[in-house]
């Protein structure tokens, strides 16, 4: 017998097999649980954390082409039509002085929309109940077996009594410090990493943004961005130091900052608001090879980190669980192993793209501890070469509003 929560009730449920189990139900785990249960493929989903704390995760809100059209394939697009802010360019500036990507003339009509990762869970969550995808919550001491072998299976604890889940495969969808990255053997598993020397100072405040797109700074004094989650609701970002507090940083010190780097323009449409949410996050891009061992299957975070600068994070886990979905249907509709097996390759394909564009974008806008007067040079001359030339301009048009899947 294990527990399973459907439409926020703990029933008894003799449920001890699925098809395919899937760990977490952040962005990852739960788009995945929609695409396979759409396509007819039995799923469950376990979560160490309740639906609360994951919904209530502050994360990045600007939603390539593809999370927005898978929104609208599985009918949760309604309220993310109806309040999303589409983006149909972004601004860049430079010490001050701001010029503007169109990317929906450059790219063909391809545009972003502004919607907070907050608000994606919610509508996955409401989604998942009318739907009873079966989402296990709390889930304590999760643990991956036999994933090398026929016959997988999971156990995990909850209420103080222990449960296990046979499956056909396993989707680890549980982020960066889950278990199921750590369950493949370490003369298996590859991983690349760049961590950054700064951080971003974020905060959200209740009001109107200084600009109706977004604005992402390059100044002597290191990077900003204004963002927004709502015509009310303001996000802004400095860079800082890993070694700052939050006490450190007043709203008065921030507004200050904040304004200076982001130019004059800018600064003198800035409401200053008291901040009610306020953090710092570190920098890294990270990526772990294979993707897939035996029958698990890594998926979003659990596989790959971007830095949030291109907007990649939850995009990136989009792209893999769409791949990955296509390769379990293939394999329950057609009893073809080829897309399971070709799976790992394909997605790391798109994901080391999209990592190239983060770092570039990351090392185009910061300011790095060890910089020097020519790198300084450089990076100026960058970004008016990019002012000037349509051909950069595409480059980076192209991979802000999402490369295709291949």
């Amino acid at each position: 017998m294990m527990q399973v929560v459907s439409g926020g009730v703990r029933a008894e449920s003799s449920i001890v097999r699925t098809q395919v189990a899937i760990v977490g139900a952040g962005p990852a785990g739960l788009f995945l649980g929609h695409l396979l249960r759409q396509a007819g493929v039995d799923v469950v989903i376990l979560e160490r954390k309740d639906r609360a704390y994951v919904e209530g995760r502050v994360r990045a809100g600007v939603l390539e082409r593809i999370t927005v059209e898978l929104m609208e394939r599985l009918g949760v697009d309604e309220r993310m039509r109806r309040e999303g802010l589409v983006h149909a360019g972004a601004n860049l500036a430079s010490d001050g002085e701001m010029f503007r990507i169109d990317m929906a003339e450059l790219t063909g009509g391809s545009t972003v929309m502004v919607y907070g990762q907050q608000e994606v869970m919610k509508d996955l969550f409401d989604a998942a109940e009318q739907r009873d995808l079966r989402i296990v919550f709390d889930a304590d001491a999760v643990r991956l077996h036999d994933v090398e072998g026929e016959r997988p299976h999971i156990t995990w604890r909850k209420d103080g009594a222990e449960h296990r889940l046979d499956c056909d495969f396993i989707a680890g969808c549980d982020g960066y410090h889950g278990v199921s990255r750590a369950t493949i053997p370490d003369k298996v598993l590859k991983t690349f990493e760049r961590v950054y020397p700064f951080g971003w100072l974020g905060i959200l405040a209740e009001a109107p943004p200084c600009d109706h797109e977004l604005i992402y700074s390059n100044h002597d004094r290191g990077f900003a961005l204004a963002s927004m989650r709502s015509p009310t609701r303001s996000r802004y970002y400095v860079q800082c130091s890993l070694d700052d507090r939050l006490e450190d940083w007043s709203d008065e010190r921030f507004w200050d900052e904040v304004s200076v780097r982001l130019g004059p323009e800018a600064a003198a449409r800035i409401v200053r608001a008291p901040s009610f949410e306020k953090s710092i996050a570190p920098l890294r891009s990270f990526v772990s090879e294979p993707m897939r061992y035996g029958r698990l299957f890594l998926a979003g975070d659990a596989a790959h980190i971007v830095p949030p600068t291109g907007a990649k994070g939850m995009n990136l886990a989009v792209s893999d669980v769409i791949m990955l979905s296509e390769a379990l249907v293939e394999h329950y509709h057609e009893r073809s192993s080829a897309g399971i097996d070709g799976y790992s390759a394909r997605a790391l394909a798109r994901v080391w793209k999209a990592e190239r564009f983060s770092w570039w974008f990351t090392s185009l806008t910061h300011r790095f501890p060890d910089q020097d007067g020519f790198d300084r040079k450089m990076q100026v001359a960058e970004l008016a070469y990019i002012k000037g030339s349509r051909a950069a301009q595409v480059t980076l048009a192209e991979n802000y509003v999402g490369l295709p899947l291949v």
